[in-house]
């Protein structure tokens, strides 16, 4: 099952998922960039040509950004094939402006679409998985999310916010064999356009986000909770990490002249490391008391 199939790194991916034997949910509002509209059109091309090419597909026109509907995307691969095995967040939109000039809306409703999208399509996919004891998921951020892009608050703020359901999700996917991780893309689309020069848009072709993808979905993935960032060629795991930091005497009050002075060690990233869950970080910044505790 995926969103925002019609076009771009979607459709990339349903032809090489269906090509593969995948039965393919292509689900596609068909708006334009910015969200607005609805055409059947894309969804329906797709299809055609993973039937063309021998593959099996049903399209679906249902709006990942109301609970209601991104459940009916669900409810499509259960009334044509009778389960959801892999489940690829990839529907997206973009409205850049500067925060000082952005509507709220825009900014919410890249939000609604984006993240809300994003948990409402999962929410009803998981608890198949969940049944049926087997799932992959991928979800979508990127760099604008990870590390900022001037202009798109909204977007970077929602792509963010998918890493970190991500990081929850994961450890109650575990249980169940459902792994969840994110992709990073980097790749020619219709969002890319102005953004990138048109000589690098040559460079950075869907397939090479499409090969990361695949791995993703398939069952000799054993990862859950990465980050993977691919594009053109070039494929890395992103992480959040926390710097050793520096401990004070934590029988004493610490001031912000204190935090001041060790300001520069406090931010040092010299080895820097990641946890599996918020429960490390915790045991790590109260050590000392924990190990107190436990005399």
């Amino acid at each position: 099952m995926i969103t925002g199939a019609g076009r771009g790194l979607g459709r990339d991916y349903a032809l090489f998922l269906a090509s593969r034997g995948a039965k393919v949910v292509v689900n596609d509002l068909g708006g334009a960039e910015d969200g607005k509209g609805h055409h059947e059109g894309p969804a329906k091309k797709v299809v055609d040509e993973i039937e063309a090419a021998g593959g099996t597909a049903v399209a679906d026109f249902n709006s990942v950004a109301d609970p209601e509907s991104a459940s009916d995307i669900v409810r499509t691969a259960l009334d044509r094939f009778g389960t959801v095995d892999i489940l690829i967040n990839n529907a997206g939109i973009l409205r850049d402006k500067t925060f000082f000039n952005m509507p709220l809306a825009d900014f919410e409703f890249v939000l609604r679409v984006h993240l809300l999208g994003t948990v409402y399509v999962t929410k009803a996919a998981f608890a198949v998985m969940r049944q049926s004891g087997y799932g992959r998921i991928v979800l979508a951020t990127s760099t604008s999310g990870l590390y900022g892009t001037y202009g798109q608050t909204n977007y970077s703020a929602a792509k963010l916010g998918i890493v970190g359901f991500m990081n929850a999700l994961k450890l109650e996917g575990k249980k169940y064999n459902i792994s969840v991780n994110t992709i990073a893309p980097l790749a020619a689309s219709r969002l890319g356009i102005g953004i990138f020069p048109d000589g690098i848009m040559t460079m950075i072709k869907p397939g090479f986000v499409t090969a990361a993808v695949a791995f993703l979905c398939s069952e000799q993935c054993s990862a859950s909770g990465d980050i993977i960032c691919a594009g053109g060629g070039h494929y890395a795991r992103a992480r959040v990490v926390e710097s050793e930091g520096f401990r004070f005497n934590p029988a004493e009050m610490v001031t912000p002249e204190m935090i001041a002075e060790k300001y520069a060690e406090i931010a040092d990233m010299t080895g820097a490391r990641g946890f599996d869950s918020g429960a490390q970080a915790v045991e790590k910044a109260l050590a000392p008391q924990l190990a107190l505790k436990k005399r």
